[in-house]
């Protein structure tokens, strides 16, 4: 069956996801994170892309984007071969990371722009991995509060308003605010039964039963949760499994 053509934005903006293949990670670590911006920041000047935001998660990323003078299927080939290749080559594996074809919506007002930057940078707190926008190192919330790097935040925080002082105070009350946004989404969390979710967390962490967790150190217990979370598993889930209080995971 052939597959459906996209929808062309009028305005040229798009909110793409970027999958990893059978949603497998596509970060390992802090290295990974960093090559993966440096690679869109190269690009952006060689394809001449607008970044408005930009979010990096486990196994798949969120951006904002605008299209100008390089089709955005010849710009992702361009980002994920570099990327795959590089993450192959760091971690001796051949074959895809990023599933074939990225997903994407139009973009089509100021309206809906607002509504997808705020669904990207909140992607971290609904997940459960942090408690405030700018504890999460890998968006783009905090170009937005400090100093840019591939994000062009001129356009956005003049949404708000034309003094900039001003503009930046909208635009952390705007992205802070709850919501019920729904923007095109990621289905990574297909949630795991309980047998499921303890072999999950044994292979993570080398453990024999899901409850040694909260005798591990603090540093490694607490990594352990966190992909847990990364991964699907509920707050209450993983404090049901592994014995760790509810506050404690939460606050992971």
């Amino acid at each position: 069956m052939p597959r459906k053509a996209r929808e062309k934005s009028s305005t040229g903006v798009y909110h793409v996801i970027l999958r990893g293949i059978n949603r497998q990670r596509i970060f390992e670590d802090e290295q990974d994170y960093e090559k993966l911006f440096e690679t869109l920041k190269e690009y952006k000047e060689k394809s001449g892309y607008d970044i408005y935001a930009y979010c990096f998660m486990s196994n798949h990323i969120h951006l904002l984007i605008k299209e100008r003078e390089e089709d955005l299927g010849k710009v992702f080939q361009r980002v994920g071969a570099t990327y795959v290749y590089w993450y192959n080559w760091k971690y001796n594996r051949r074959g895809h990371l990023f599933q074939d074809r990225y997903k994407s919506e139009a973009v089509e007002n100021d309206g809906y722009f607002l509504t997808v930057l705020r669904y990207i940078h909140q992607n971290p707190i609904k997940a459960g991995i942090v408690n405030k926008l700018s504890e999460y190192p890998w968006s783009s919330y905090r170009e937005y509060t400090g100093k840019p790097e591939i994000c062009d935040i001129d356009f956005v925080l003049n949404i708000f308003s034309k003094d900039r002082e001003k503009a930046i105070l909208l635009f952390k009350e705007f992205n802070s605010e709850e919501n019920k946004d729904k923007c095109l989404e990621y289905d990574q969390y297909i949630r795991l039964k309980d047998p499921e979710a303890v072999d999950f967390i044994k292979r993570i962490s080398g453990v024999q039963s899901a409850l040694e967790i909260q005798g591990l150190e603090k540093e490694k217990r607490n990594d352990i949760i966190r992909k847990c979370k990364e991964n699907g598993l509920s707050i209450r889930q993983i404090e049901r499994l592994t014995g760790v209080s509810f506050g404690v995971i939460r606050r992971i």
